[in-house]
């Protein structure tokens, strides 16, 4: 599916709740369409890509909050969405790629962000349950920043999450990830920490593009990967 394919467009302001900078996104209207359009897809995967999440604001106002973490730096993001993250990071410095499923997501966060940030990332398809080979030697050692937002919405996604994260976060690099409370990302978090990843944590409590959100508090995680020596 590329941008043609997406239906009708409809452009909104999303502001990010601490730092007040504020982003045009451009996003899908007609979401059952996209819902048909993968009625045939193998990962049953719904377009919840072409929503404005509380944890993509969220984890964009962190960023904007600590740009030194990505700038300069080889930063990858999974799962990308509108670009909302993405063109926090870019305004950041970051040096970036950014990952999704849907093509769509991808034809639009490069809209977004060059739209906000002036430039687009580089951009890559891949399904991160089960990557293929080719993006797992791009990755090489790893990455010192690697940005999820919203990606763990079933059980299924822990296991597979947490292989990829251990092959694409160099050792001391960092997974920044944000999830509005579900169990599922607590567990994962949960089993990290129990591999010796180091965790920090803030809540977020908005306010929010879409006042239906009003009640969500985000958690960002601040997951550090141990080094080689501490894993030894």
């Amino acid at each position: 599916m590329t941008i043609d394919d997406l239906g009708p467009l409809a452009t909104v302001s999303v502001r990010l709740p601490r730092s007040g900078e504020c982003y045009q996104i451009t996003r899908p209207t007609d979401i059952d369409r996209l819902i048909d359009a993968m009625e045939h897809d193998p990962e049953e995967v719904l377009p919840h890509w072409a929503e404005i999440w509380p944890s993509g604001v969220a984890l964009a106002d962190e960023i904007i909050a600590s740009p030194d973490v990505v700038a300069g730096r080889r930063v990858l993001e999974l799962g990308c969405g509108l670009g909302v993250t993405a063109t926090a990071a870019l305004q950041a410095g970051a040096d970036l790629l950014v990952t999704d499923y849907a093509t769509g997501a991808l034809d639009l966060c490069c809209h977004n962000t060059l739209a906000n940030a002036g430039r687009s990332p580089v951009l890559r398809q891949i399904n991160w349950r089960a990557p293929d080979e080719e993006f797992l030697q791009l990755t090489g050692d790893g990455f010192p920043v690697v940005l999820a937002a919203d990606v763990l919405y079933e059980a299924r996604d822990i296991a597979p999450l947490l292989t990829l994260v251990e092959r694409i976060v160099e050792p001391s690099g960092l997974l920044w990830l944000a999830e509005p409370g579900r169990p599922i990302a607590r567990e994962f978090v949960a089993r990290t920490v129990r591999r010796g990843w180091l965790c920090q944590q803030r809540i977020v409590s908005g306010p929010w593009h879409d006042e239906r959100d009003s009640a969500v508090r985000v958690t960002v995680y601040r997951l550090r990967r141990p080094s080689e020596h501490e894993c030894a």
